[in-house]
């Protein structure tokens, strides 16, 4: 946070919106954190959720998308994910050309969303903050982390879906020792370490952060 310059030598308290990513591997616990923050009165953008939504009601990316999966992802004007889903789940290619066309869409469509918020920081909720390249909208990114045998079993009881299915999408996802070396702050959520403390002193953080001295 760049401080700002010399004023008449008097002190000046500058509130500036930090803008906040929030990441994490699947079964980290990345919407429990987030929903901690909700309760301290943060708004969240869910970039999965607002992706989807966008899937649907954005003409552009609609096009888009039915250009390069054909007519068929789209039934009755609906997206349909089950075809969706059969084509890039398996085929890496596809995959990486879903997240191309998509990831601009609700990386501009985040940015919009913050620009609107008035609360001391904002968080964009996204487990693919460096895997899209969007790292540098944000001030803070924070991570989430869980040991991977605790991300497995969550997510298979959460999805119920098979166990090769959960490590086929770990595969797809950063290492998560490399992505929370690259983030700035991390939240431990093993079951061990009380997570809600956590959440708390990083909000005071953040919040302070937020308050600019200006001299």
């Amino acid at each position: 946070m760049k401080r700002p310059g010399l004023c008449s030598g008097l002190f000046y308290l500058h509130l500036v919106m930090l803008k906040v990513g929030l990441t994490g591997g699947i079964g980290a616990g990345k919407s429990t954190v987030a929903h901690i923050f909700k309760i301290l009165g943060i708004p969240v953008y869910h970039a999965d959720q607002e992706s989807k939504r966008l899937m649907q009601t954005n003409p552009s990316l609609v096009e888009k998308i039915k250009l390069a999966f054909s007519e068929k992802a789209y039934a009755e004007g609906i997206l349909d994910r089950k075809f969706l889903s059969s084509l890039v789940f398996n085929d890496k290619q596809k995959l990486e050309l879903l997240n191309s066309i998509v990831h601009p869409f609700t990386i501009k469509d985040g940015l919009e969303w913050m620009k609107k918020q008035t609360s001391p920081y904002a968080i964009k909720e996204a487990a693919l903050i460096f895997e899209s390249g969007s790292q540098g909208e944000f001030d803070v990114i924070i991570g989430v982390f869980a040991p991977p045998a605790m991300r497995i079993q969550r997510t298979i009881q959460r999805d119920q879906v098979e166990r090769e299915k959960v490590l086929n999408r770990m595969e797809k996802q950063l290492d998560e020792n490399i992505k929370m070396k690259l983030c700035d702050h991390v939240l431990i959520n093993n079951e061990q370490t009380l997570l809600t403390p956590q959440v708390i002193a990083l909000h005071e953080q953040l919040v302070l952060l937020s308050t600019e001295i200006e001299k």
